[in-house]
């Protein structure tokens, strides 16, 4: 017999659901207001209502609520998973690979010195200050230090988009060139990611040559074949002349690609990041169905995810302020020196190679996940993810400012018919 929820754990569940869901939204517009992502209030919001606050203040309160009832607690983090595996989906549909191939040289040259710099340093500096900051006794110095070069070197595109939106530089050729070396640091930075998650493989910590070549095989197939194959089944469902059949194939095969890279060792996430580039690529998948799914996931599911991570750790209990600092340093310092370096090589001027590294420089919700993900297979422990918590929404608020700031300093010191130009690229 299969064991269901109790009439009474369905009130819980739901309780818990709108306990989350209505301070995170909260939270979340308030951030937007104050021109902040919103991920800061999601994740505030977990903060005050997980055991550093009210668990802290209130612990019989905190555990009626969240762990007298494991079943609804287990609904509720399916709810949440769902809703990450959605927000990887809608990631992958802004990796446009048209445009990565119309602006390849430049940012190509920003993306790959903007992903082996902090690849380098961050792997380096870890695995200089593994035994002394990082040791954790589920992983190795080699799988951590990989880990941390690898969440380091990642741009978080949903965050770039939107940061490039709100300082009005996203239709200029500088936000055009971030935009796509983000997409290449995006998709190369998943497919590392995935290398790493396969080198632990079944609690071995030892790397697997067939593995990783099934992971690489498998990104090549969804970007390849693959795309034909998900535009192919949109066609169908689109002969239907109905906007909700070619939505159900395409969450489908969203949920289906993330089974397939569980299936080989690798998190969903990454199937539905993959999935989301290749359904993006089909006229079958509108602009209409992007948003319908959008808003749903931003503003509903994704908030309930983010506002779980602060439910999982106490962050006054395991905050290291030495560990949040060096973690900070390290991913700024790599970040915009690879950018500007990039920057500088494919001809840029210095105060645009600046605008663009801070571009490049701003995290987000990647980064959240990827942490997640390494706290729960072991890499890394409670206050090294605390750290990369602090660090992601630090760069989100800083990146964009400073990247306005020079961009308009650039444009300073431009004739009127360069500046014309800019804006008309």
């Amino acid at each position: 017999m299969v064991s269901k929820l109790s009439s009474s754990e369905i009130i819980h569940f739901l309780l818990i659901l709108l306990l989350i869901l209505i301070p995170a939204r909260v939270l979340g517009e308030i951030c937007r207001r104050y021109k902040l992502p919103a991920i800061t209030g999601e994740i505030l919001a977990g903060i005050l209502i997980g055991p550093t606050l009210l668990g802290y203040f209130f612990p019989g309160l905190f555990h009626n609520l969240f762990i007298a009832s494991p079943q609804a607690y287990g609904a509720f983090d399916g709810i949440a998973n769902i809703g990450i595996i959605l927000l990887m989906f809608i990631a992958g549909f802004e990796v446009n690979l048209k445009q990565i191939r119309e602006n390849g040289k430049q940012a190509l040259a920003i993306s790959l010195t903007g992903i082996l710099f902090p690849f380098a340093i961050g792997f380096a500096c870890v695995w200089m200050l593994y035994q002394s900051h990082f040791a954790n006794a589920g992983s190795n110095q080699l799988v951590t230090s990989l880990f941390f070069g690898t969440a380091l070197s990642i741009t978080a595109l949903s965050v770039i988009t939107k940061i490039l939106i709100d300082v009005d530089i996203l239709k200029t050729r500088i936000g055009n060139i971030v935009l796509t070396a983000a997409m290449v640091d995006d998709f190369l930075g998943w497919v590392l990611f995935s290398v790493i998650i396969k080198m632990i493989g079944s609690g071995k910590e030892q790397a697997s040559f067939w593995s990783v070549i099934v992971v690489v095989l498998f990104a090549v197939f969804m970007l390849t074949a693959g795309r034909w194959i998900v535009h192919r089944l949109l066609a169908l469902a689109a002969k239907q002349q109905s906007m909700g059949r070619v939505f159900t194939v395409a969450v489908c095969l969203c949920f289906a690609g993330a089974v397939a890279t569980e299936f080989l060792g690798v998190r969903g996430v990454f199937g539905a990041f993959l999935v989301g580039v290749a359904v993006s690529d089909s006229e079958h998948f509108t602009a209409k169905h992007k948003d319908v799914l959008h808003q749903f996931t931003i503003n509903v599911l994704a908030p309930l995810f983010f506002a779980s991570v602060g439910l999982r750790l106490n962050f006054i209990a395991n905050f290291n302020l030495e560990i949040v600092v060096i973690i900070l340093v390290i991913a700024c310092v790599a970040k915009l020196i690879g950018a500007m370096i990039g920057g500088a090589l494919s001809g840029m001027t210095k105060n645009e190679s600046v605008a663009v590294a801070f571009g490049m420089n701003a995290r987000g919700s990647q980064e959240i996940v990827l942490g997640l993900i390494a706290l729960q297979a072991k890499i890394i422990n409670e206050p090294v993810f605390e750290g990369l918590v602090v660090m992601t929404v630090v760069t989100m608020v800083i990146s964009g400012p400073i990247m306005k700031h020079y961009f308009l300093k650039e444009q300073k010191t431009q004739t009127p018919i360069y500046q014309h130009a800019i804006q008309e690229s």
